[in-house]
């Protein structure tokens, strides 16, 4: 799929998802606040920041075009309960926007990640340049309405851009101007081994759920070796145990037929319905973050309460060994070479 291609796709369906990829818990169920929780912390791999286990992603709050009040009131809740991780896009239509709007103020209390390589000319080839790459984190700055990020990302380009290398020559001189501490590569499959191997990029940002483990032994060691931080996205798995039967938007149809064919009990019709750790959302959460060499997940959300809800399920702590071997087994069972990581 090319960046075209795959830009209007996560538009059209991401809308019509109507913010459910952040579901994890069941509103109302009793997971509604982490009044004394402490989130746990990492290091991304050699940056400086400590940053809490659990992100927060802003393509639902873009593509939704949720309303700023609600905005405001999910991200400052966020961030009294622990969030110190904001993860947005260029493409999220105006998730920076929205972002700016509600925790300008408060910039020092978070890091702050953004993606570049969509705007302004539409996200093929000519997307893909010094002049744009540069060009796009102007904007991002003024829309995030500070003078730095923490991390941008290239957002998912291939491997023939990367082998070209002026993208990351713009990022890299985008680092030395200061408009970024950090660059990254956010992508999978082999494009993201690749840009891993270059080793110029200090994070990768890649899907990683369990129904999604082919970074688990393709990138996640590389990424260990090189004391790489690992970001995951996708770590939920888009939520695909809502439902019963095969989906009719097509953003979550290849995690179902995944999800089916894996028959994880977790994910099965009685399990379904569960709203603790020991449902389909905490078990996600904690196979993801039990992964040795993953730092953090971003989960998309447009409820104020599901931050609260999901550090919560993660509360638990890791699965055990035995249970992550179980979900790792029935992968290389059953997975075939074509369940490459999917954006």
């Amino acid at each position: 799929m090319n960046e075209r291609t795959r830009r209007e796709f996560l538009i059209a369906t991401m809308a019509a998802a109507g913010g459910a990829l952040g579901l994890a818990g069941t509103a109302g169920g009793g997971w509604l606040s982490n009044q004394g929780l402490e989130l746990e912390k990492r290091r991304l791999g050699k940056t400086d920041m400590r940053v809490s286990v659990l992100g927060f992603g802003g393509a639902e709050i873009g593509f939704n075009r949720t309303e700023q009040e609600r905005v405001d009131r999910l991200l400052n809740s966020a961030i009294d309960q622990g969030l110190d991780a904001i993860d947005t896009a260029e493409c999220y239509a105006d998730s920076e926007v929205a972002i700016a709007n509600a925790v300008a103020h408060r910039r020092d209390e978070y890091y702050l990640f953004t993606k570049v390589g969509h705007w302004p000319r539409g996200g093929g080839g000519e997307g893909w340049s010094t002049t744009s790459v540069m060009e796009t984190i102007e904007r991002s700055l003024k829309r995030l309405k500070t003078e730095y990020v923490d991390l941008v990302h290239l957002h998912s380009c291939g491997i023939d851009v990367l082998e070209r290398g002026d993208v990351i020559d713009a990022l890299e001189k985008a680092r030395e101007q200061g408009k970024t501490r950090y660059i990254g590569y956010s992508g999978d499959s082999l494009a993201a081994k690749f840009a891993v191997e270059t080793d110029r990029f200090d994070t990768l940002m890649t899907s990683i759920s369990f129904c999604d483990q082919e970074a688990i032994d393709l990138t996640l060691p590389l990424c260990r070796e090189r004391g790489m931080g690992v970001i995951v996205k996708g770590g939920i798995a888009n939520a695909v145990w809502r439902y019963d039967s095969k989906p009719e938007n097509g953003y979550h149809v290849e995690y179902w037929n995944r999800m089916s064919t894996l028959g994880y009990e977790f994910t099965s019709a009685e399990n379904r319905g569960k709203t603790g750790p020991e449902g389909p959302a905490g078990i996600a959460l904690r196979f993801v973050l039990g992964l040795p060499g993953v730092h953090t997940t971003v989960v998309g959300t447009t409820n104020p309460a599901r931050f609260a809800q999901n550090a919560a399920l993660i509360e638990a702590g890791p699965l055990s060994a035995e249970r992550v071997e179980g979900i790792r087994r029935r992968w290389k069972e059953v997975a075939p070479e074509s369940w490459v990581g999917q954006v």
